[in-house]
């Protein structure tokens, strides 16, 4: 998936209906350490105080 759409769905996500990134994870699951290490990649970093990715 293009990393631009995969931001924009997970912050969308983050922002509406899942309380924290781990809960993200479990609900689609999906590895949160891969996903933190393919979104880095991309230069993408979680910040957790608020709540998305940046």
């Amino acid at each position: 998936m293009d990393p631009n759409i995969l931001y924009s769905f997970i912050n969308a996500r983050l922002r509406v209906s899942s309380p924290s990134l781990e809960s993200f994870c479990e609900d689609q699951d999906i590895d949160m350490t891969e996903l933190l290490e393919h979104m880095m990649a991309h230069g993408f970093c979680y910040n957790e105080e608020l709540h998305q990715f940046r």
